[in-house]
This record gives C-alpha cells, sequence and structure tokens, in this order.
C-alpha cells in the first residue's frame, strides 16, 4: 500500500483535496491493513504512520479512535458482518476486510455520520486501495448490514428517494 501522496504524472488529473476525516480514514486502512499482514499492534503501527508525509493533515483523533477501536471490536465486526457475506471473512482480500471492517466500525460507533457518508467512504477506499470490483462487494455488504443497525435511518432514506422520483 502506498502511504503518501501518489506521484503526478504528466496530462494526470490534479489530486482531490482529501478533509482531514478522508485521510484519517485511510490511514487507519494503512494500518489495518499492516496489522491483517503483518500481526503488528496498535502501538506500532501508529508509530509508523506517524512518520509519513501528509499524517499531519489527518484527523489524528478519529484515525486512533478508527483503529483502535476496530481492532478491539474486531471479533463482533466479523460476527456482524459474517451474515452478509458469500464466504468465510478470512478468504476476503485483505483490502476489503479491511475496509469492512473500517465501515462496520463507524455505522455502529458514529450515529451521527449518515451511514450512506460512511459507506461511500467506504467505497472509495475500496476502489483506490482494493481490487477491480472490490468496491461494488463492499457497496453490497455494508448497505446490508446499514439496513440492520439502522433500521430507521434507511428507511426514511428509501422513503425521500422514493417521494422524489
Amino acid at each position: 500500500m502506498n502511504a503518501g501522496p501518489s506521484r503526478k504524472t504528466p496530462g494526470a488529473k490534479p489530486a482531490v483535496s482529501r478533509s482531514p476525516r478522508r485521510r484519517a480514514r485511510e490511514f487507519a486502512l494503512q494500518g489495518l491493513y499492516q496489522w491483517r499482514l503483518s500481526g503488528n499492534d496498535e502501538a506500532a503501527i501508529e508509530a509508523h504512520l506517524g512518520d509519513v508525509d501528509e499524517f499531519d493533515k489527518a484527523d489524528r483523533d478519529f484515525f486512533v479512535k478508527l483503529l483502535r477501536g476496530v481492532l478491539a471490536q474486531r471479533a463482533d465486526l466479523q460476527e456482524q458482518l459474517q451474515t452478509y457475506l458469500d464466504r468465510p471473512f478470512g478468504e476476503l482480500s485483505p483490502i476489503e476486510a479491511c475496509v469492512l471492517l473500517a465501515g462496520a466500525f463507524e455505522l455502529h460507533n458514529y450515529p451521527q455520520t449518515p451511514y450512506r457518508v460512511i459507506i461511500n467512504e467506504s467505497i472509495e477506499l475500496a476502489k483506490g486501495y482494493g481490487g477491480t470490483d472490490g468496491h461494488k462487494y463492499v457497496n453490497g455488504v455494508l448497505d446490508k448490514l446499514a439496513a440492520s443497525l439502522r433500521p430507521a435511518e434507511v428507511a426514511a432514506r428509501r422513503a425521500a428517494r422514493g417521494r422524489a422520483r
């Protein structure tokens, strides 16, 4: 995984400005990926990522809460996600697995953040770091999880979309 900004190539579109919270999600994904592949603990991950360029532009508090929260709740999060998976959690690609864990954690622990924002951010992470169609899988799984965890919010959004048509 690339821990820093991408290099500019001639003719490439200018980089999109990312919010501190999006950057925090990216760094949390990188930390979760590191944990998943190497087994590093949160202290080692935080120390490593703290040295990366651009880390000072991230929402550091949100990054820490996301990384530590996912690691602390991973067994429960995996169990809840498994209901909506078509294969065992351990068979998912490391990126999609980490994106799903982070998205599930946010759906559980950040009710003030609209579920569509969490899902859209997860999709963007999967597009940026995952396999070709991994974002579609992430979208489907988190959409089903959101309907289970936040039924009133999901129903209200669906009703509003139905009236808008």
